[in-house]
């Protein structure tokens, strides 16, 4: 069995050398990172099982963060790890994609009992999505149609998302490739090859037109 991959995130140096070598001698691979900055990336390139966010982070607060990852189809179980310790603090992380919260100072077994917990019934329970004969398992990462898997990469899986969270909604083209490519500088015609590629994908036989154009504007998922 594949070991588990846990993301920290704590702009305190002695706080992630604290978990990073705990975690290591309990048999989980770890990342650590002091910012953001990298988080994309990281999702993109690793296959991560759980996220630990500080919330008082250099330049953005990591529960927002989350909660914007999320919205993009970034969705992991994730730990809170913070000193902002009121109720309302730990409500808000909670409802801000909190699997579970846990006030600093700690106790690194209280967090390891913590952190067994939410891998546990992270996975064993998928939050499903069903849009017509399409079903998205965002603990999966993936799409069914007909209930057959369909394989996607990571641009198709995100470009997907966007449209499948938005049946029978006119999406301009600019805010897709906003939301999808995460402000680079990509053109038109780089969306439009997208789609392309996509349509192949979840439609091979080309009779669903799952996705629509709308000449000058944008696309529409239709169910």
């Amino acid at each position: 069995m594949a070991q588990e991959t846990i993301l920290i995130v704590d702009d305190d140096e002695d706080i992630l050398d604290l978990l990073e070598y705990n975690l290591g001698k309990d048999g989980y691979d770890t990342i650590g990172l002091n910012n953001t900055k990298l988080m994309r990336n990281i999702l993109d390139e690793e296959e991560i099982d759980l996220i630990i966010m500080d919330r008082n982070l250099p330049q953005v607060e990591g529960s927002e963060f989350i909660e914007k990852l999320a919205d993009e189809g970034y969705i992991y179980p994730v730990i809170y790890l913070s000193a902002k310790d009121k109720t309302e603090d730990i409500v808000d992380g909670l409802e801000r994609h909190g699997d579970d919260y846990i006030t600093k100072p700690f106790d690194i077994n209280i967090l390891k009992a913590r952190i067994k917990a939410v891998l546990k019934r992270s996975k064993g329970e998928f939050d499903t999505k069903k849009v017509g004969n399409i079903v998205y398992k965002s603990g999966e990462k993936k799409f069914y149609i007909n209930n057959t898997p369909i394989s996607l990469t990571k641009l198709e899986h995100n470009l997907f998302l966007e449209l499948f969270n938005s049946p029978n909604i006119l999406l301009n083209r600019y805010d897709l490739i906003d939301k999808v490519w995460h402000g680079e500088d990509v053109g038109l015609k780089t969306l439009n090859v997208a789609i392309k590629r996509l349509r192949e994908k979840i439609d091979p036989n080309g009779d669903k037109e799952y996705i629509k154009a709308i000449r000058g504007e944008g696309y529409i998922f239709k169910v």
